[in-house]
């Protein structure tokens, strides 16, 4: 099964795909991942791809198709791949047809604005180890101190309400016709988050027809 993951930040689809991974045996495919390792096994492709970040421009959509190609062509990709990240934009979903990637299934995992808001503005994560942390459900032993290592504990810049509101509006802008455009083919699914992260992952398998 070759799937597209959709959500918003905070919606938790990394969880879900991670979850679809581990359930079906196919690799979750983050672009950001995928270009870094071209770059770093010298592709000709690769190569392209480092020319351009180099040069502070946006890397093409045919070098990341293409890098692409290269990844799911590689055998733990046989029975199917888990896209993370990629399409973000019409114009990179027709790419993917015109190059000949098949797409079975587009699931959009949906959390009300407000839900992510809450839930975003409540992680903290630790200056020193890096773990993380939720103020409602996942809190420190001590207030502002990590349990692991002792240091403190911090809201990130992008988790602030108002840069959350700010990329929730940005994905909007870019996913809403990435949705009409999978919708009129018949393959986008729509999930809605629940509190409970098993019960989401229920709802994705059932979704996908897969049994938990």
């Amino acid at each position: 099964m070759n799937l597209i993951l959709l959500g918003a930040p905070g919606a938790g689809k990394g969880t879900q795909a991670e979850a679809i991974s581990a359930k079906l045996g196919i690799p979750q495919i983050s672009t950001g991942n995928m270009l870094r390792e071209a770059v770093k096994n010298g592709t000709a492709l690769g190569l392209q791809a480092k020319e351009a970040m180099d040069s502070g421009a946006l890397v093409s959509d045919e070098i990341v198709i293409g890098i692409l190609k290269d990844r799911i062509a590689e055998p733990d990709a046989a029975k199917g791949f888990i896209l993370d990240g990629f399409p973000r934009t019409v114009a990179q979903a027709e790419a993917l047809d015109t190059m000949g990637v098949n797409i079975d299934k587009v699931l959009e995992i949906y959390v009300p604005d407000e839900r992510i808001c809450a839930r975003m503005s409540g992680r903290r994560v630790c200056e020193a180890c890096g773990a993380s942390y939720h103020i409602e459900y996942k809190p420190t032993a001590v207030e502002d101190v990590c349990d692991k290592c002792g240091a403190k504990t911090v809201q990130r810049a992008d988790d602030a309400p108002e840069t959350v509101l700010s990329r929730l509006a940005v994905y909007r802008e870019k996913t809403a016709p990435l949705k009409e455009f999978y919708g009129k083919t018949g393959k986008l699914l729509t999930v809605e988050g629940q509190e409970e992260v098993a019960d989401t992952t229920k709802l994705v398998f059932e979704a996908l027809g897969v049994n938990d």
